[in-house]
Parts: structure tokens; C-alpha cells; sequence
């Protein structure tokens, strides 16, 4: 061992004869604000200064004629590698980036590095001069920011997943506010019917017994025939009511389970989906009022179409006329150009402040949470008109003078893609 210390001493005091002591040059290695070293062709330490020492702890001194396998043995391949290519070629080594960690120190350090050949008067290349300058901070600082992005990368993850249940749920309430109307509007016909059928069947009773009595009366048989005509004709009208309102709430439905394209008339769609509202909007004192202009034949999506008009009535109801508050509310359809329809919903409400105003197509920004409202109906609108219909949405409103909301929607729908 001690052999092989004079050894390395004797190359090292040999290298000092080549590079004599320059005051000038070591002034720069003792105040630069940077890690430097010059390195032998073989990887000897010939040159270091204090902050190039932080890599492995060792002092200037017990650097000096040292292999860079002795002194820092994890990064001596990459070292040999950089400074073999650079005698070999000639060529500089940039921004190489360098990691250690200390015995002394829990965490790695990091610095870039930047290599270049020494020359001697002759051209021949006598040693490689390296500069390190840390960047641990920063690098610590893209950590946390890779961390930081990850977390909240998986954050809005889980909202947009959180956001599409709530979205899938205020879809299923805004079905089953179609539901309860449903029933409202088919137990109304159906509950007449069933009154003039009970009817009509104490009058056959009734007819029968006479006719077994053998007192039949010709004025009992128009009388009866007479019921027949009337009490048909009103089960008649009372069971396509009925069926009428069926087939609307099956092909509404169907629209919102099976989100497909498909021609339809906008008017007829708008009276089918309201429709089923009418019971809700009377209960509540709200008058609603359509104008709605024939033969608007769309190519678009009349499940989308229909949940937005659902949206738009539901929101009115629920924040336009808090408190029981009466009103009415004005709906009217007609052709904004060759291309296009406007779809224009106002209300008498109670209307909306800026900052509301300003919020009000934010997803989950509602003022009625306290009631169960999500903050979602304005959103899906939104969402639904610019990226499923693609149309555009202008919101107007003022505190006291009501809201309206004006859609300009295409004819013929984006195709997706």
C-alpha cells in the first residue's frame, strides 16, 4: 500500500512539473462560485477545488494525485468513459448530469458537468478540465413539481369521475321528473276512462236485467245505445290520450338511453319533452308559454337536444322562483339562418348577480346546495350544446329582471370527430 502511495505521489509530482503553480489560475479554483478539477488522461486528480469536494467529502488535499476510483468509486466508470472519449476525440463532454450521496448526508446531491480537453503548446492532449455546478435545488424542485403534477393528475382523475356519476345521476332525476309527470299526464285519461267504463257497466247490468224481465222498452234501448255511442267515443279519446303520451315518453326515453343521431322535428321534440314537465311547472304556479315555429327539421341528437331543454326548464324552476316565488317562463323556437335555429328560454325570476352570473356554466358551482342541488345542470348545457350539438350559448340576466338564455344550434350536427 505504501508503495503504491509513492507511486501515485511521483505521477502527481510529475504532473506538477507540467502544470507549474499558476497564482492566477489558483485564485479562480479557490473563489469560483462552481465545482472544478482537472483530471490526468488516466483519471488522477491533478487540480480541485472546495466545492468540487462536496461530491464525496474528501478534502482538497487527500484528493490530489488519487485515482477518481478512490475518491468517488460509484461514478468512476462514467468518469473513465467521458475522459477516455475526450482524449480519444478530441471533443467536449456538455451537461452531463451527475448524482451522489454522501455517507454524511441522507439525500442525493446533484450536479450537470461540463468537460473539456487541456492542451499542451504542442496540441497533444495533457489532461481534461471539469466543471460542476449543483443543481440539487432545482432538481428537488422538478421533483416536487413531478409530484405535485402526479397528485393532481390523479386528482382530476377522480373528479371527472366523480363528475360523470353526478352527471350520469342528474340525468336519471331529470328522467325521473319526466316519469312523474308521465304518470300524472296517462292517470288522468286513464282515471276517466275507467270512471265511464264502470259507468257503462252498471248501465249493461242494468239493461240485461230488463231485457231477462221481458219489460224491454224502446226507449230504454235509444237510451242504452245512446250510453254505448258517448262512452265509447269518450274511452276512445281518453285511451289515445293515453296512448299518445305513452309513445312520447317511450321515444323520449329511448333518445336519452341511446344517444344517437337521427332527424326530428325541433318543435315537436320541444312539445314532447315539455310536456312531460306540465305537471311539476303547474304545481309551482309556473306559466309556461311556447312559441314555437314549425318544420324545424334537425340532423342531430334528440336525446341531447331534450336534455338540455330539462336543464334549462329545471334550472329555472329551482333557482328563477325560490321560495314559492310564481312566474312564468318563455320558450320560443324559430330559424336563426339557412343553418341555423335559436332556441330562446326567459324567465320572470329572480335573475342573477355578476359574480353568479360569472360562475354560472361552472361545474359544481351552484347556490342552491343547501337544497340538493349539484351544480351540474348549466355545466351539462354547456358541455352538451358546444361539444355534442355544436352550437353556441349566450346567458343574459340581471337582479330582479329575470334570465334568458339564447342557443344557436346547427341544423345539421357536427359529425364526432
Amino acid at each position: 500500500m505504501d508503495h503504491s502511495a509513492s507511486a501515485a505521489r511521483s505521477r502527481h509530482d510529475a504532473a506538477i512539473v507540467q502544470f507549474p503553480h499558476q497564482p492566477a489560475l489558483q485564485l479562480i479554483y479557490d473563489t469560483a462560485p462552481i465545482g472544478l478539477a482537472c483530471l490526468s488522461p488516466d483519471c488522477r486528480y491533478l487540480r480541485i477545488n472546495q466545492h468540487l469536494t462536496e461530491i464525496c467529502g474528501i478534502s482538497v488535499e487527500d484528493h490530489l494525485g488519487r485515482f477518481v476510483r478512490d475518491c468517488v468509486p460509484a461514478l468512476a466508470d462514467s468518469v473513465e468513459q467521458i475522459v477516455r472519449s475526450i482524449v480519444e476525440t478530441g471533443e467536449p463532454v456538455i451537461g452531463v448530469e451527475v448524482a451522489g450521496q454522501r455517507k454524511d448526508q441522507p439525500e442525493d446531491r446533484f450536479w450537470i458537468t461540463y468537460w473539456h480537453p487541456l492542451r499542451a503548446a504542442g496540441g497533444e492532449i495533457v489532461a481534461v478540465n471539469v466543471a460542476a455546478e449543483e443543481i440539487t435545488e432545482r432538481k428537488r424542485a422538478e421533483q416536487e413539481m413531478a409530484r405535485a403534477k402526479d397528485a393532481a393528475e390523479t386528482a382530476l382523475r377522480h373528479l371527472r369521475e366523480t363528475q360523470e356519476s353526478l352527471i350520469e345521476a342528474e340525468k336519471l332525476a331529470a328522467l325521473g321528473r319526466m316519469v312523474a309527470g308521465v304518470a300524472h299526464e296517462i292517470n288522468s285519461p286513464v282515471g276517466s276512462g275507467l270512471t265511464v267504463a264502470s259507468s257503462l257497466q252498471r248501465k249493461a247490468e242494468l239493461f240485461a236485467a230488463e231485457a231477462a224481465r221481458g219489460h224491454l222498452k224502446r226507449s230504454s234501448l235509444n237510451e242504452f245505445v245512446d250510453l254505448i255511442q258517448q262512452a265509447s267515443s269518450q274511452l276512445v279519446s281518453n285511451l289515445n290520450r293515453a296512448a299518445e303520451r305513452v309513445q312520447s315518453f317511450k321515444q323520449v326515453a329511448l333518445d336519452q338511453s341511446q344517444p344517437h343521431r337521427r332527424s326530428f322535428d325541433a318543435s315537436e321534440m320541444t312539445e314532447q319533452v315539455l310536456s312531460h314537465l306540465g305537471r311539476e311547472l303547474r304545481n309551482r304556479g309556473i306559466a309556461l308559454k311556447l312559441r314555437l315555429e314549425p318544420a324545424l327539421e334537425l340532423d342531430s341528437f334528440p336525446g341531447a337536444f331534450g336534455q338540455v331543454l330539462v336543464n334549462l326548464v329545471t334550472n329555472s324552476l329551482i333557482h328563477a322562483f325560490p321560495d314559492n316565488r310564481k312566474g312564468g317562463i318563455d320558450i320560443r323556437l324559430r330559424p336563426a339562418d339557412a343553418d341555423h335555429i335559436e332556441l330562446l328560454l326567459a324567465d320572470d325570476g329572480c335573475g342573477m348577480t355578476p359574480e353568479v352570473k360569472r360562475q354560472a356554466f361552472d361545474p359544481f358551482f351552484t347556490t342552491r346546495r343547501h337544497q340538493g342541488a349539484t351544480g351540474l345542470g348549466l355545466h351539462i348545457v354547456h358541455t352538451i350544446v358546444t361539444e355534442k350539438l355544436g352550437g353556441r350559448l349566450k346567458l343574459t340576466s340581471e337582479p330582479g329582471a329575470g334570465t334568458s338564455v339564447q342557443l344557436v344550434l346547427p341544423k345539421v350536427a357536427p359529425r364526432a370527430g
